[in-house]
């Protein structure tokens, strides 16, 4: 099998929360990695993530030491979240990964909408894929359940958590 890691510099791993019952907060991890083993079809991918809790930036930096705190990640205890495929399912550009999502200790299994580019070769020589992942988690379901109610009724932080990378995987030689 091929081996293949993420390029940083054209990729983007994030999520998206409701913030106070009508907006949406956006956060990214900053470091991350990935082993990713397929030859030429995704179908037969091993996939395996990481991203390091304390790099979570979501343009404020009381919010982020918040969300590293006991309160919702406790990146003392618990500094990363994993992601291990299990499944991979479809063809063509349309595939779903289900895989074992594992936050603050938490395993608990995930199914990802992925839409795969196939292979390119960039200027340089170098093989390239280009994968956009999507999905859906309760974040109560990982043990995240720190919220605020708020005068006006509802509560500060939603439940669902939509999470979205855009990944450029590059293959190693």
């Amino acid at each position: 099998m091929k081996k293949w890691t993420i390029d940083p510099t054209h990729s983007e791993v994030g999520f998206k929360v409701k913030h106070m019952m009508f907006t949406n907060v956006k956060g990214l991890f900053n470091d991350y990695s990935a082993d990713i083993d397929f030859n030429d079809d995704l179908k037969e991918a091993n996939l395996q993530f990481e991203a390091k809790i304390n790099s979570i930036f979501t343009n404020n930096a009381d919010r982020d030491n918040h969300l590293k705190s006991a309160d919702f990640f406790d990146a003392e205890q618990y500094p990363t979240l994993n992601f291990k495929s299990t499944n991979i399912q479809g063809n063509g550009s349309e595939y779903e990964i289900t895989g074992d999502l594992t936050i603050k200790g938490i395993t608990k299994p995930v199914t990802l909408n992925a839409e795969f580019s196939g292979l390119m070769t960039d200027p340089w020589g170098n093989t390239k894929v280009g994968l956009n992942l999507d999905g859906k988690i309760n974040r109560k379901d990982f043990g995240l359940t720190y919220n605020a109610a708020l005068e006006t009724g509802g509560v500060l932080v939603g439940e669902d958590v939509k999470l979205n990378a855009e990944i450029q995987l590059v293959e190693q030689k």
